[in-house]
């Protein structure tokens, strides 16, 4: 079975987000072996310098590069990724799938993005599209988005 990891930072605090992902997590769990992470944000001051982001965005690449599965494709979610329809994400991860690797990691930053090297890391780059969304939001369809790649996969009447 494959291995699915998706590594955030932060944690949800809303009860309607929790609920939320557990019920991708637990229809993930038919289709692959699936891992949450929830890395800390680096505690930033109200109105940080550009020096202070970068330095806390330093910090939160040493956590995210140690928690990524040795072997595994790793995809960011970042503004300047590719936008790719549901059916263009499955067939990615089907191709990933076929290609021997046996797991993917995805990564969703905190608020003030990532470091340059986790996205010099990454073997692919998406976007979520020009707007702009909660990071806690943003989990919630990513994790509906890698469900409905499995649906997809696996030719099952959840992808309309």
């Amino acid at each position: 079975m494959f291995d699915i990891t998706l590594i955030t930072m932060g944690k949800l605090k809303e009860k309607f987000y929790i609920s939320a992902a557990s019920e991708y997590q637990k229809r993930l769990s038919g289709y692959c072996r699936f891992t949450l992470l929830e890395l800390p944000e680096s505690r930033l001051p109200e109105d940080p310098s550009p020096a202070e982001i970068s330095g806390g965005l330093e910090k939160e690449a040493d956590l995210i590069l140690a928690k990524i599965p040795k072997g595994a494709w790793f995809c960011v979610f970042t503004p300047e990724g590719k936008e790719l329809s549901s059916e263009l994400f499955a067939q990615t991860l089907k191709n990933v799938k076929s290609s021997g690797k046996s797991s993917a990691c995805f990564l969703i930053g905190s608020s003030f993005g990532m470091a340059p090297r986790v996205k010099q890391r990454a073997d692919l780059k998406l976007s979520m599209g020009p707007m702009t969304f909660p990071h806690h939001l943003a989990r919630i369809m990513v994790l509906e988005q890698i469900y409905r790649a499995e649906a997809i996969q696996a030719g099952s009447k959840y992808h309309k």
